[in-house]
């Protein structure tokens, strides 16, 4: 091969490398200024936390049907808080619980907290007018008696055998003789009543307030006038004679009973649900319970509502709106009939196929208790009263009236026995506008 041939084979190939090398450069330059390609987002849904904050007597049935509903439901996680109904409402006015869903014994009290809530302007409504998020009834319950088998039967008796009495009831409770008074045993000792704290718990103040109805022989229309009457506030005070203690919520109280026996109560004002399931235990130490109706009784609807606070999340809302649906749906509903809850869905029959009946057919002639100042006078009036020590000693000396926002404000002072019961007057304009329960005659029952 020729020389120059040579030469020209031997600079092409030394081009070609070099193109080669400036061209791998290039691509190397290219690959390290290109960005990095961004991580992959990952597809897993986000859980969602809500608060449940209800009335303790439902505890059993919601306790269950959030087990069941996390099931279903794995996104959304069901936090339950248990609370006395105006325990509760005072501590959502005050900021002290922030719940996504509350739901209290009666709709009185969501309409005391509603009322409050809009005292301050600068505050949005706290609650839904409608939709899915405003309050709706979940299960229904009336008040009742429930007491021992024993002691039952003797204020039968002396009721005439028919619905057991506030007469009767204070009649028992305000004699020196104790049970005797009434045709019980000497060895009975006092009669000892139990009700919860009427400015913590709604179904206190349900029994205090269908005592007074009877007192004045009424169905509805208690007023302040009445309340201030010194006739009604020597029996009133009379009647309490009985009540050692006050517990906060009404499923303490059922439990309570149950606990310790007749050496802490005789008789219980509880929610209709709670004695009836609590008959379907076999009896304990203390015998056996039974559920008297009294002449009038009055009906929690137990509503539950998303709260329109600003603590609320739009996913919340959401996770807290499938919750109530579920609460809602059939299936739960006649699970609640196994608590001794009458469900709010009246397409649901009270007794299941090929089963007998454990509640009374419902009762007629439902009327409404509509002076709100009378029920918040009723509450102060306790208050005052209760702080003096009776027959075994008042739970609620030297304790703040807990009642909403109003009676906050103006504590009445530690009393002595030498003090004369006060009322105290000073009620907002809001209070006077409101509303409360229904009471209802137990004739039918």
């Amino acid at each position: 091969m020729k020389p120059a041939v040579l030469i020209i084979i031997g600079v092409l190939t030394a081009l070609g490398g070099a193109l080669y090398l400036s061209s791998r450069r290039a691509a190397e330059r290219t690959e390290e200024a290109r960005p990095a390609a961004q991580a992959p987002v990952s597809t897993r849904a986000v859980r969602t936390e809500i608060t449940f904050l209800y009335s303790t007597e439902k505890k059993a049935w919601v306790e269950e049907a959030a087990a069941d509903f996390q099931k279903t439901h794995p996104l959304i996680r069901v936090n339950l808080v248990g609370q006395g109904s105006l325990e509760a409402a005072r501590a959502i006015l005050e900021g002290r619980e922030r719940p996504t869903v509350w739901s209290p014994a009666d709709s009185a009290v969501l309409r005391m907290l509603e009322s409050d809530w809009a005292t301050d302007a600068t505050r949005e409504p706290l609650f839904a007018s409608e939709g899915e998020a405003a309050p709706r009834p979940l299960v229904k319950t009336p008040l009742v008696f429930v007491a021992w088998e024993d002691r039952a039967e003797v204020l039968l008796r002396a009721s005439g055998g028919g619905a057991v009495s506030w007469k009767v009831i204070h009649d028992a409770v305000s004699s020196d003789q104790g049970w005797p008074a009434v045709g019980g045993q000497p060895e009975w000792g006092f009669v000892k009543l139990g009700h919860t704290d009427p400015t913590r718990s709604n179904s206190g103040l349900q029994a205090l307030l269908l005592a007074s109805l009877e007192f004045y022989g009424k169905q509805s229309g208690l007023t302040v006038a009445d309340l201030l009457e010194p006739r009604f506030q020597t029996w009133l005070s009379q009647l309490e004679r009985g009540t050692g203690r006050f517990e906060q919520s009404t499923g303490a109280l059922m439990a309570d009973m149950v606990r310790f026996g007749p050496s802490r109560y005789d008789i219980a004002v509880v929610y209709e649900n709670l004695a009836i399931a609590q008959l379907s235990q076999p009896p304990g130490n203390w015998g056996a319970l039974k559920v008297l109706y009294p002449t009038l009784t009055s009906w929690s609807d137990h509503p539950a509502a998303v709260l329109d606070g600003d603590w609320v999340l739009p996913r919340q809302r959401e996770a807290a709106l499938e919750w109530l649906r579920y609460l809602h749906s059939r299936p739960v509903q006649q699970r609640a009939l196994a608590f001794g809850f009458r469900p709010a869905d009246a397409s649901v029959p009270l007794t299941p196929p090929g089963e007998a009946s454990l509640f009374p057919r419902w009762p007629r002639g439902a009327s409404r208790w509509t002076c709100r100042t009378a029920r918040q006078s009723l509450m102060a009036r306790w208050s005052a009263t209760s702080s003096r020590c009776g027959r075994g000693g008042w739970a609620t000396r030297g304790r703040r009236s807990p009642s909403l926002r109003p009676v906050l404000r103006h504590q009445p002072p530690r009393a002595t026995r030498s003090m004369k019961p006060r009322i105290q007057r000073r009620f907002t304009a809001s209070q006077a506008s409101r509303g409360v329960g229904v009471v209802v005659s137990s004739a039918a029952v």
